[in-house]
């Protein structure tokens, strides 16, 4: 009896296997869940030529299209910010309904939609009339928006994170750059603070500190404030047309700091005033009547002095391209020179050697040399003094002399000891810059190696 049930138990079970596989292969195969509808569905993006937006603030700003860029025409004309304003027209033409809620509004109070927060209108070239997208309410799970286009009343559902695109004032559809001038063309800067004035100037490639001193000057830093300058933002507009009174109230009558920027013959200036608040300062392009606010960091920027501009390479060469290095310690000379690997060897890792030319000619040992010429053409100043009395310079600890780019350029540094502190200077170059003092005793500990 016990196998009778057994044997019923499991015809049981494969008569719904075999039911399983029959349908399962037999069912009408899923189309997929149907593409949603967009609620401009033939909308060519690039076509749009004119936009008019009413942000939930209140305040309405009509943009055109000009050549590749897009122009603020009213309130007031403007540049608008071209990035914010392709992020609405592209979400114009992409933009999805997830949910029709009724095809056939008669009360558009429920959806906000009577008196909708936000209207985005467009016209491209082929439009008699502006189209509009309507936007209200958040839905009751906060997920979407209450919209409908114009002159319809089916209302349906777009998703929430579109209100970041739509919602947009004036001001954030304008373009906030404060200064605007060619990079390229930038020549001289004249930085005022504090009573003080730093002047650099940019001679061939190379910039240069030209006052309080005449210095070489680090590239990536002057460059750098170059760069701040050309991103600086407006956070917001204080005063359109101020009166002296005004640039009083805002500290601009007499600024704080100043930045030059001087571009062959034209000049674009910027001035900072008083302090906003705790994050701003006031401040206006001195071409344009308008006063703004900024970051308040900007104004550190401009109070550095001529010893932050400085370029701290205590060398200009690079390990790869000297040629002949000579050392001069306690009276003795020491000179290497690079012999350039043979190009007709045939041998696959030929390489560059260098070889003690004087005293007792001899190969010198690649690992070392290459050690030293990287540790001195990585060597710093990690600060500056205005004098060289009292750094040993006069009774030198070591002198280098470095030829390179095949011989075309030279370069000569001395060293000098005060106590427990290393100081070095070059040619031409008023003070001396002071150096980590491990970096120079492993630089000593390697030429005396190589000198053996």
């Amino acid at each position: 009896m016990r196998g009778l049930r057994s044997t019923i138990a499991l015809i049981v079970v494969l008569a719904g296997l075999g039911a399983y596989i029959y349908f399962t292969r037999n069912k009408p195969v899923d189309e997929g869940t149907p593409k949603q509808e967009k609620v401009f569905a033939s909308l060519q993006t690039d076509k749009i030529e004119s936009l008019k937006i009413k942000a939930e603030k209140g305040d309405t700003t009509t943009l055109t299209k000009s050549g590749a860029g897009w122009q603020i025409t009213e309130p007031a004309p403007a540049k608008a910010d071209d990035g914010e304003v392709s992020g609405i027209t592209s979400s114009l033409g992409s933009v999805d309904i997830t949910r029709t809620i009724d095809d056939n509004a008669s009360n558009l109070k429920d959806y906000g939609l009577a008196d909708p927060r936000i209207d985005v209108a467009f016209k491209s070239a082929a439009d008699k009339d502006y189209r509009h997208l309507l936007i209200g309410d958040k839905s009751p799970t906060g997920a979407d928006l209450f919209a409908m286009r114009g002159g319809e009343k089916k209302v349906f559902l777009i998703p929430a994170a579109q209100e970041q695109t739509f919602n947009k004032g004036t001001f954030d559809l304008r373009d906030k750059t404060l200064v605007k001038f060619d990079r390229d063309k930038v020549d001289g800067i004249d930085l005022t603070a504090g009573g003080k004035t730093l002047a650099l100037a940019k001679e061939g490639g190379d910039w240069k500190v030209t006052k309080p001193l005449q210095v070489p000057a680090d590239f990536g830093t002057v460059e750098g404030l170059i760069g701040r300058l050309q991103s600086l933002q407006m956070k917001s507009i204080v005063k359109s047309d101020p009166t002296p009174a005004d640039l009083k109230t805002y500290g601009l009558d007499k600024p704080s700091e100043t930045a030059t920027l001087n571009l062959g013959s034209a000049r674009a200036t910027l001035e900072l005033g008083g302090k906003a608040d705790d994050t701003s300062i006031y401040a206006r392009d001195t071409s344009k009547p308008v006063v703004v606010t900024v970051e308040n960091t900007l104004a550190d920027e401009l109070k550095k002095g001529a010893d932050e501009y400085r370029r701290k390479d205590i060398f200009e060469f690079r390990a790869y391209n000297a040629n002949r290095i000579e050392f001069t310690r306690n009276g003795q000379t020491v000179a290497f020179e690079k012999a350039k690997a043979d190009a007709n060897s045939g041998a696959k890792d030929a390489t560059d050697t260098w070889r003690r030319v004087s005293p007792k000619p001899a190969d010198a040992n690649k690992d070392t040399m290459d050690g030293l010429l990287s540790r001195l053409s990585n060597m710093r100043a990690t600060s500056f003094v205005e004098s060289t009395a009292n750094t040993g310079l006069d009774k030198p600890e070591l002198t280098v002399a470095v030829k390179f780019d095949d011989g075309k350029k030279e370069e000569h540094v001395t060293f000098g000891r005060s106590g427990n502190d290393i100081y070095a200077s070059r040619p031409g170059e008023p003070g001396a810059a002071k150096i980590d003092p491990t970096e120079f005793s492993e630089a000593i500990k390697a030429i005396d190696e190589l000198s053996k």
